[in-house]
């Protein structure tokens, strides 16, 4: 694990260092994007009132939500998404109880920040940041470690690498991920504190089994694993592109904002399918159909894999700097 990942015949930096910058740029991406999908999910309340999508569902865990408890739904960064359960009188509802029109997407924010303050645009941000930190750093190190292998420990070469590092990594992630995920949403729907976090896990595997806390885990696998497999193999063609384009041997922070939001709104536009399968079977916000859901996650997923990748590619940047001056270039 102390071991550095060789990525390159110079650069070299170690797997906790890759965790730094992945978990850095988790937290950059969160406070950017976050706003964002508050909007998005107010506009889409908007569409269709929580309060009739959810009479008599059916919860992700087996228990039935009545029509008394609401969701408050708020994606993560293009990176995870997240479901937050309120009950009635609850602080995270307040909106709820007071909901106001809004005729698009500026008219959201301006009308938001001029009524219910500036913060309310990073609600839920906290617990948005104890899921996706982990779950990034697991995704990127993932990635990083698996290309290398492949390319300078197996030998193999060529542009299918970063599809199957890419697609490996997200399985691993999302099957370490779900679980948490799954019983931090079922706490909040009982309103348990995270104390009883063990209880909680004890009292599901007790009631249904251990494969039940990868309840939901088949949507989020056919959505995420195809994404981003797609996302890589296209970031690291574009990536490579533009550093050739540049004259440059290692791609700079405007190069690495281009080709993630490049490549991350062509794997959003391709995988919009599987988005509406997961929606539906995870989420269940009511009717909609695939066009329908294009532009907003398309305006989501962009500037999250844009911010995301730049950041990370300018940690890891940072550290291979670091390292140079310390030790030196690898012989």
């Amino acid at each position: 694990m102390g071991e550095r990942a060789v990525s390159g015949p110079v650069a070299a930096i170690s797997p906790v260092q890759q965790m730094l910058a992945s978990g850095t740029g988790a937290l950059l991406t969160s406070v950017f994007v976050t706003p964002l999908d508050v909007v998005k999910i107010r506009l889409q309340a908007q569409q269709t009132p929580f309060r009739q999508a959810l009479a008599r569902e059916a919860a992700p865990w087996g228990d039935i939500i009545r029509p008394s408890k609401w969701k408050c739904f708020l994606y993560c960064n293009g990176l995870m998404d997240h479901v937050y359960v309120c009950r009635n009188g609850t602080s995270c509802t307040s909106w709820y109880k007071t909901p106001t029109h809004f005729s698009g997407t500026l008219d959201a924010f301006v009308k938001i920040t001029r009524h219910e303050g500036l913060r309310s645009l990073w609600s839920g941000l906290p617990p948005t940041l104890v899921m996706a930190v982990p779950a990034t750093v697991i995704y990127f190190t993932c990635y990083d470690q698996l290309r290398d292998f492949l390319r300078y420990g197996l030998g193999f070469q060529g542009s299918h690498i970063p599809l199957v590092a890419g697609g490996l990594a997200r399985l691993g992630a999302v099957t370490v991920i779900s679980p948490l995920e799954l019983v931090r949403t079922k706490m909040q729907s009982r309103r348990l504190p995270y104390s009883e976090l063990r209880a909680c896990i004890r009292s599901s595997v007790a009631q249904d089994g251990l494969l039940s806390l990868w309840r939901g885990w088949g949507p989020t696998v056919l959505r995420d694993v195809p994404f981003s497999a797609l996302y890589w193999f296209n970031y690291e063609l574009v990536k490579a592109h533009l550093c050739e384009k540049s004259q440059v041997t290692q791609a700079n922070f405007s190069i690495s904002f281009t080709a993630g939001a490049v490549s991350g709104a062509i794997a959003a536009i391709l995988t919009l399918p599987f988005d509406v399968v997961k929606t539906r079977r995870q989420i269940q916000l009511g009717e909609m159909d695939t066009a329908g859901g294009f532009m907003p996650r398309v305006i989501k997923v962009t500037p999250a894999c844009a911010v995301m990748i730049s950041t990370y590619e300018f940690g890891k940047a940072f550290f291979q700097k670091v390292n140079l001056d310390r030790d030196g270039p690898l012989s």
